[in-house]
């Protein structure tokens, strides 16, 4: 990682493109832009009409004419073009004019552990055309780690879960490398539409796209364990009828409709700690897990993990933003790498 490190160095920005959301870091600017990854689109011009929180809102409430598009899916960009017009407008004129005037400017990028060749050219082209004339790409995996303030650099074990949209990843880490890591294919949507799945076929009622957040909020700080709230109400359309209905589902119902994701969740930690070097589980043990990634704030989540784990766990501090931060701080060049220089003359 020291090489990598001295190239991050260099670069003037660095960009996490998510499934949900999509976050820029400026050197020495800090944080710029944290935005939903969706952009609107009249099919009709090919304009584009709005980008980020204004796009969201606009799911499933536009005309024919307009539709609203996300360039990423997993942490990869399935639409090049689309994702450079989404990024430059949610840089905006003054924060382009800025880099342009950058000489041999270069930005960093995250990718998933597992990327393939074509995803991490997808996330190459997509800065250059931005203006990039070169890009460093980081495993997400180590940037949330840095982010989170986890020793990386040390000759001992971190274990890290980064709980994203599409996927879950999971690796342990020592020496500012991946010992062993696990790409999990479920993530907060997955949750979502084991929730969507339960009320559709359990209460003949359809959510509105955007209901599905709030539900889970609703099930309170315990809410994957028995001692959260009994019910909940919640407002969709009759599947029968199309009319709006209210109805009232107990949430225990719901924790068991979501208990397949998390269980895909539970046996890919358990596969990561497997693969792992007996030393460095004997690490975790005290150190335990430290949880990363906006789906990391589902309502007991940690709990579970803990009781299935019986390792400590912990959520970082702004778990959401954790990949870009970690980014940033390899920009402004305050990790320290471990110097392993030969021995040999």
């Amino acid at each position: 990682m020291t090489a990598s490190l001295e190239q991050l160095r260099r670069c003037h920005f660095a960009v996490d493109l998510g499934a949900a959301r999509t976050r820029v870091y400026v050197k020495g600017a800090g944080l710029v832009v944290d935005q939903p990854s969706a952009a609107a689109v009249n099919t009709n011009t090919g304009a584009l009409i709005a980008v980020g929180e204004l796009a969201e809102k606009m799911t499933g409430r536009t005309p024919q004419h307009i539709r609203v598009v996300r360039p990423v899916s997993g942490g990869t960009v399935v639409d090049i073009e689309m994702a450079q017009r989404m990024l430059r407008h949610l840089l905006g004129d003054k924060i382009r004019r800025t880099l342009r005037r950058k000489p041999g400017l270069r930005a960093a990028a995250c990718t998933p552990h597992d990327a393939g060749p074509l995803a991490r050219r997808a996330t190459t082209e997509t800065l250059v055309g931005l203006g990039a004339r070169r890009v460093e790409l980081v495993d997400t995996l180590i940037a949330a780690a840095v982010g989170c303030g986890l020793p990386v650099e040390q000759p001992e074990a971190t274990m890290v879960l980064v709980c994203g949209a599409a996927a879950t990843q999971v690796a342990v880490l020592s020496l500012g490398s991946i010992v062993t890591a696990e790409r999990i294919p479920v993530g907060g949507e997955a949750v979502d539409n084991a929730i969507v799945l339960h009320l559709r076929h359990e209460h003949e009622l359809v959510l509105p796209s955007q209901s599905v957040r709030p539900l889970q909020l609703a099930l309170s700080g315990n809410g994957l364990t028995p001692h959260g709230p009994m019910s909940t109400e919640i407002h969709g359309r009759d599947v029968a009828t199309g009319l709006p209905r209210s109805v009232q589902i107990d949430t225990a119902a719901v924790r068991d409709a979501i208990q397949t994701p998390l269980t895909a969740v539970l046996d890919g930690i358990g596969k990561v700690l497997r693969e792992c070097p007996p030393d460095l589980v004997a690490d975790l043990a005290d150190r335990g897990i430290m949880m990363v990634g906006g789906s990391a704030l589902l309502p007991g989540f940690d709990q579970m993990l803990r009781q299935a784990t019986g390792m400590p766990v912990h959520i970082a501090e702004r778990p959401d933003v954790c990949a870009v931060r970690g980014l940033g701080t390899m920009l402004e060049g305050r990790v320290e790498p471990l110097e392993l220089n030969s021995l040999d003359g």
